[in-house]
């Protein structure tokens, strides 16, 4: 006989939870006095409740299991409608369980009263509201089953302060299995469809493996991998999907997209068969959609069947679990080849591409460091092992670029929000989890100071992470389109009152490391990183004036690129 507070923590315990991430409030402290009793769960204290959110989704990130969150009722709760959406955009399994006033006061506006489930209906898959202790046990199993199952995503748990009273018991058992007769995902992949995939792959004379973050969410990337080296195909990963592939084989061609590689988005555009795999074919990919890859016929794999020719139409749609699919697609080509004569005259030309541009760029000091350069340098030293997590801007690209990932979970960014303070809270969960591996978020003046009250959290459980800050004073995606659409009127994109990060940095418990010569960074870095059991702000001053690129022109193909400063394709 449990209390609802008790039945939802057992529930917790019972589903496999290690970890909660969550700040207390008054709805919900009969849940914290329920977890006091435990020892079976960590409850991690956040400094912000976005944080919380954002540590969640990263803990689901790089551990492939579901995170929890626990909010109180109000601003508590809609404090993690940003990570919430956050999650939503990438597909990433987080179960937000958020206090509620009193079943009696709902609908009264009654103090720190909001309707979370009709708040957070958009950027959900699923909600319930607990009407009765009772129905916590049933409704934790079917949360989490939604939240893992088919096309990931989050799903939030209102819980009103009466249904979690302690004096009230009730019988408790927690659900072996759940059925959800309205929600049956597809995991195998139709057979039909799959001879076909593979017979016009075959028949291919140019063909590319678009692989996107599916594969990683799939485990796939065994399979990618073979599959690619299998028929010696070229691989392009979109931002989500860096990792799923080795960066550093022969085969990899870049990320492609907005910021992709000349010889992806070149390959892309030329291409005769394009195999899209976990892949969506966001904005940030295709450009212009009625100009994109006009002569390619798309096999597009995909769990989410709403997904399959939402943006672009796909010729031989499979839908289905992209580590099935893909082990299908395995058995089904055997020992046969592609075209050999045809495959080498594509090699040929994407080896032409390559030369073309190959992520060059000018290594000058005058105006101060480049931060690819400072990004090859913690490459170097990291020997392309550490886990980097990175916030939403210019530094995210150049961490996306310069940066090989050699395995899924490796690198941690928000793709389809572009959530800028995600990069802190993100390197904590990591390092929570993997607490041997250096784990380093790559961040910028603008986007870390959104989170940056969590170095607090940071020092109370002893995560010492490394934050790489590329320090230009300036919000610097944001200005470089303002240089390159806007004549250079540089509209509130300068940080003019920056504080001393090294300073700020100590104040909390840590240590600080401030980079200005060029001379200077790989020694000074290295220092840094040798520090394992101190969290470190390097904060390196970078050229202001630094553009990313490649970059599309927007409105036209894939084709279309600015690769420097005055260059276009």
């Amino acid at each position: 006989m449990l209390s609802g507070a008790e039945m939802l923590v057992q529930s917790l315990i019972d589903e496999g939870v290690d970890y909660i991430f969550g700040y207390p409030g008054g709805a919900v402290l009969h849940i914290y006095d329920a977890l006091f009793k435990q020892d079976d769960i960590e409850h991690i204290l956040v400094r912000h409740e976005q944080a919380a959110g954002h540590m969640a989704d990263a803990y689901s990130r790089t551990t492939g299991k579901t995170g929890v969150v626990l909010a109180t009722s109000g601003p508590g709760a809609t404090n993690t409608v940003t990570a919430i959406a956050t999650a939503f955009m990438d597909s990433i399994p987080m179960v937000v369980i958020s206090g509620q006033v009193p079943s009696n006061l709902i609908g009264d506006d009654a103090f720190q009263e909001t309707d979370m489930v009709g708040v957070s209906r958009p950027i959900v898959k699923h909600s319930f509201q607990v009407r009765h202790a009772s129905d916590i046990p049933t409704i934790i199993k079917k949360a989490f089953y939604i939240a893992q199952s088919g096309r990931p995503g989050p799903v939030v748990i209102d819980i009103p302060k009466d249904t979690t009273a302690p004096h009230e018991k009730f019988p408790y058992q927690y659900p072996e299995a759940i059925n959800i007769r309205s929600y049956q995902p597809s995991v195998k992949g139709h057979g039909g469809q799959i001879k076909k995939a593979v017979d016009t792959i075959l028949g291919a004379k140019r063909p590319v493996l678009y692989a996107g973050g599916g594969v990683i969410l799939s485990n796939a990337s065994k399979e990618l991998t073979e599959f690619a080296h299998r028929l010696n195909l070229p691989v392009t990963n979109t931002l989500m999907g860096l990792g799923g592939f080795p960066g550093s084989d022969r085969q990899f061609i870049g990320m492609l997209g907005m910021h992709g590689t000349y010889e992806a988005n070149m390959t892309m555009h030329h291409a005769d068969v394009i195999i899209a795999i976990g892949a969506r074919f966001d904005d940030r990919v295709t450009n212009n959609v009625k100009k994109f890859c006009p002569n390619a016929t798309i096999v597009h794999i995909d769990i989410d069947p709403a997904t399959i020719s939402k943006i672009v139409t796909s010729h031989v749609p499979i839908v289905g679990d992209v580590k099935s699919v893909l082990s299908d697609m395995l058995e089904a080509i055997g020992d046969k080849e592609l075209d050999q004569p045809a495959l080498l005259d594509w090699w040929s030309q994407i080896n032409e591409w390559r030369k073309r541009h190959g992520l060059r760029y000018d290594t000058s000091t005058e105006h101060g460091m480049k931060p690819q350069h400072v990004i090859e340098t913690l490459y170097k030293l990291t020997n392309g092992k550490a886990i980097i997590t990175s916030d939403v801007g210019q530094h995210q690209m150049f961490a996306a670029l310069y940066y090989k990932y050699d395995e899924p979970r490796q690198w941690l960014n928000s793709g389809g929000l572009g959530t800028m303070g995600v990069g802190l809270p993100y390197a904590m969960a990591a390092k929570l989890v993997n607490p041997q591996r250096d784990v380093v978020c790559i961040t910028g003046e603008g986007s870390i100071q959104m989170n940056i009250q969590e170095l607090s959290t940071c020092f109370q459980y002893d995560l010492p992470v490394k934050i790489l800050n590329l320090n230009n004073a300036q919000l610097g995606m944001v200005k470089q389109w303002q240089d390159m659409l806007y004549e250079g009127r540089h509209a509130h994109s300068y940080m003019n009152s920056l504080p001393d990060f090294v300073k700020l940095a100590e104040s909390y418990g840590h240590k600080g490391v401030k980079i200005t010569d060029p001379d200077k960074l790989e020694e000074q870095m290295a220092e840094a990183l040798a520090m394992k059991d101190k969290l470190v702000f390097i904060d390196v001053y970078v050229d202001r004036n630094e553009h990313v690129y490649p970059m599309q022109v927007a409105g036209q193909s894939m084709r279309d690129m600015w690769l420097a400063k005055g260059e276009r394709t």
